[in-house]
């Protein structure tokens, strides 16, 4: 009897593990296995067709799925001549900086023939983020969304969606970007431009040819969609909005924000938003352009032009409308180029949750005050490499970029290899300045004297440091908007503004309640944006201006966080398979 009984009772508590009814036992993270393989594919747009690195073929790369608190294995096998990384954009990477994917910051690249396993925990983090490749331009067609659902049981403070669609803008080239790019770094000039901007890899019918390569978004009626943006652009913030719909905004960089209604997004590269949709409660009888568009500051060339998706209603069986080429389409406004003052308006409104659920832990107390200036500059035009030709930067010098006046200097090696084997003498200096050496108005009338310093230099943190960092543009070469990307953490934007900041009046100002909480942050075109953050995660963390072409000239650093004490404190050694240079 008590035997039988005894397998009745483990049958029983079998079939609710399998069904799912103990919650405890289903909420138990798991392993997710991914296979990437960096090889080349043919693909056509605006009628031209050339061969691309992708990742399995596809382009935009795969969608990554996982939910908080699961491992990811992505094994990368790189199949073409160039060297390549990976980079997780927005995860947080505790402990595990080894996985990051920085070409030579916290990794060789991966050689041809050779493969690397990135190994890492979705810790404390929920929402949508992205991949890219992190070496070189290689990023213009290697992207794809990382989406991190929220744990088994545990819901979204806002109502469920009918359904989630990812969004990814990106930019596309009839020419070879990596030419692109070693053009503009050989001559010292502005690069060439790219030819159309895309929705998930298509550039939509306002394009020469494209009216078959449009992404369309097929709903229903009544119903609610979670859009889930990114912008994977390689150098253009993008406005964006869907017409005659409102966009209530409810996350930012895998962050839940407190939501607000709005016509028109603003998102920079490396940032993600995601919106709520609400469809009407009956069909419109017309259909919908979706549309983006760059947010232009700066002085330079750029590609000014309009990528466009279609909203398209399904017809029911009580509701049979015209073919949908006999609908009336409507088109949104967008703001004009450079609507500064809407870029403004809309950052603003960017709050956190802050609910005991997801609180905004801003860091109150501040151990390390930094100022750092960003901007762009120059280097003199090196004779021996122009064969006696001028260099085509500004004056015949060559354009550059720099943080503090240094212009960061790729090293030949990881640095994070570096630092933990103690081999840091003539990789990197760990003196990187806290400030400008040399004070001036900022943002003031451009300099005669726009020579940056080059080099290879590193801020040091001890474990646990509290850091508020005032990132001021510059006017040198023209004041400019630069989304500005920190790996290895989030941070809290306290306070913004334009002008020179004012150490005196304008932290009177901060928000330390609830800030929203970012991974990459606009700085303001000839302004000022104050961050926090907590120094709480062991490793070389790069941070870098997201417009590829000011990371290529120099606009770039990285910060070294020590290991604290305790075990759970210190950087993990790095795993066997890791790339060598």
């Amino acid at each position: 009897m008590g035997v039988a009984l005894f397998s009745l009772v483990r049958l029983f508590v079998l079939c609710c593990i399998t069904l799912g009814l103990i919650p405890q036992l289903s909420l138990a993270s798991i392993t997710r296995h991914y296979t990437f393989d960096v090889q080349l594919q043919n693909v056509t747009r605006l009628c031209h067709t050339k061969s691309i690195v992708t990742i399995n073929g596809q382009f935009p790369g795969p969608r990554i799925v996982a939910r908080e608190g699961d491992r990811l294995l992505i094994k990368v096998v790189n199949h073409v001549q160039s060297n390549i990384s990976i980079h997780w954009h927005g995860i947080r990477q505790v402990q595990t900086g080894w996985a990051d994917g920085p070409a030579y910051i916290t990794q060789c690249p991966i050689q041809t023939g050779n493969s690397y396993v990135y190994n890492f925990t979705i810790v404390g983090q929920r929402g949508t983020l992205w991949w890219h490749a992190h070496i070189s331009w290689l990023r213009s067609t290697v992207y794809g969304p990382l989406i991190i659902l929220p744990k088994r049981g545990v819901p979204y403070p806002f109502t469920k969606p009918y359904k989630e669609v990812p969004i990814i803008f990106g930019e596309w080239w009839n020419a070879d970007t990596e030419a692109v790019i070693k053009q503009a770094l050989q001559t010292g000039g502005g690069p060439n431009v790219s030819d159309a901007y895309t929705i998930n890899g298509l550039p939509g019918p306002l394009y020469n040819c494209s009216a078959k390569d449009t992404f369309k978004l097929k709903v229903q009626a009544g119903k609610t969609y979670m859009l889930r943006i990114i912008n994977a652009a390689l150098n253009d913030e993008l406005f964006f909005s869907i017409a005659n719909h409102t966009l209530k905004v409810v996350e930012a960089d895998a962050v839940y924000v407190k939501p607000f209604d709005t016509n028109t997004i603003l998102i920079a590269p490396g940032q993600t938003t995601n919106v709520l949709l609400k469809t009407r409660p009956s069909h419109p009888n017309a259909t919908f352009f979706m549309t983006a568009r760059p947010y232009v500051t700066g002085l330079g060339t750029f590609d000014n032009s309009t990528v466009a998706g279609i909203l398209e209603y399904e017809s029911t069986a009580l509701h049979s409308t015209l073919p949908m080429k006999k609908l009336p389409l409507h088109k949104p406004i967008l703001p004009v180029l450079n609507d500064t003052s809407f870029a403004t308006k809309f950052s603003n409104k960017l709050r956190s949750l802050n609910t005991p659920q997801f609180p905004a832990n801003v860091p109150q107390k501040v151990d390390k005050r930094l100022f750092f200036t960003i901007g762009l500059g120059t280097n003199p035009c090196s004779q021996q490499k122009h064969n006696n030709q001028t260099c085509q930067g500004p004056n015949g010098t060559m354009f550059a970029a720099s943080i503090n006046n240094i212009s960061f200097t790729m090293p030949n090696t990881a640095l994070l290899q570096s630092h933990f084997f103690g081999q840091s003498n003539g990789v990197y200096s760990p003196h990187f300045p806290i400030s400008p050496l040399i004070p001036f108005n900022y943002t003031g009338a451009q300099l005669n004297n726009t020579h940056v310093s080059n080099g290879t230099k590193l801020m040091v943190l001890p474990f646990n440091t509290s850091v508020e960092l005032v990132l001021q543009d510059t006017s040198i070469l023209g004041a400019e908007s630069h989304p500005l990307h920190l790996h290895g953490f989030n941070f809290f934007v306290v306070g913004q503004g334009f002008g020179n900041f004012d150490q005196n009046k304008d932290p009177k100002k901060f928000n330390l309640i609830d800030p929203v909480e970012r991974n990459t942050v606009g700085v303001p075109s000839g302004g000022w944006v104050a961050i926090r953050f907590l120094a709480d995660n062991p490793g070389v963390w790069f941070m870098h201006c997201h417009l590829e072409i000011h990371t290529s000239w120099g606009l770039r650093m990285a910060w070294l966080v020590l290991d604290g004490k305790l075990p759970n404190q210190k950087l993990l050694p790095p795993p066997l398979d890791l790339p060598k240079c």
